[in-house]
């Protein structure tokens, strides 16, 4: 909705630039962040990891494979090459989560190239590079939430998700359509 498309290249490309303000005093200070999709839209950004950490069942909102649940929940059913694929597949989702989250949320593959200083081949690589980085740091975020936090029971996770995270989402989509709605007709602070 922010970015106008769903496109994955419009997102990132609608992310490039730095942000700017028509308050004078700020103008400085602003020029040099860049316009991430993070900023303006900070209440999706929470919302949407929220929602990313509980997809990968990772902690707190892992209660399928919990300590109490037999062991391993699930996982006491297999061995061997289908045991190690589930937990593959749980670190290779986790990783894909964060792949999207960057690039909706922190500018994807942007980030400075290094034209004059680096050769040509090393600044063609910089937006995997970046894409990396950025996918690394959301990723030490997910196992740092994993260390941190307790396990969610089950009537604490129905409550986050029924009465917490869908109506902020719903309530945030309606003020984000009606800020770019007003954006349409020229309005400055908006």
């Amino acid at each position: 909705l922010y970015s106008g498309s769903l496109s994955l290249v419009d997102i990132v490309s609608s992310q490039s630039g730095n942000l700017s303000t028509t308050i004078p005093i700020l103008s400085s200070i602003v020029s040099f962040i860049p316009k991430w999709n993070i900023f303006p839209q900070f209440i999706a950004f929470g919302i949407f990891f929220i929602a990313a950490v509980a997809e990968v069942n990772r902690a707190p909102f892992d209660l399928v494979e919990a300590e109490q649940e037999l062991v391993g929940g699930f996982h006491t059913e297999y061995s061997g090459f289908r045991f190690a694929m589930f937990f593959l597949a749980e670190y290779i989702n986790m990783f894909n989560m964060c792949a999207i989250t960057a690039t909706f949320f922190l500018g994807g593959w942007l980030g400075p190239t290094f034209e004059g200083f680096l050769p040509p081949i090393l600044s063609a690589i910089m937006p995997i590079i970046w894409l990396g980085v950025k996918t690394f740091a959301l990723l030490f975020i997910f196992v740092w939430i994993r260390a941190t936090l307790p396990r969610l029971r089950y009537d604490q996770l129905m409550e986050l998700g029924w009465k917490r995270l869908i109506p902020a989402s719903l309530v945030w989509l309606i003020l984000s359509a009606i800020v770019l709605g007003l954006r349409e007709f020229g309005l400055p602070w908006s």
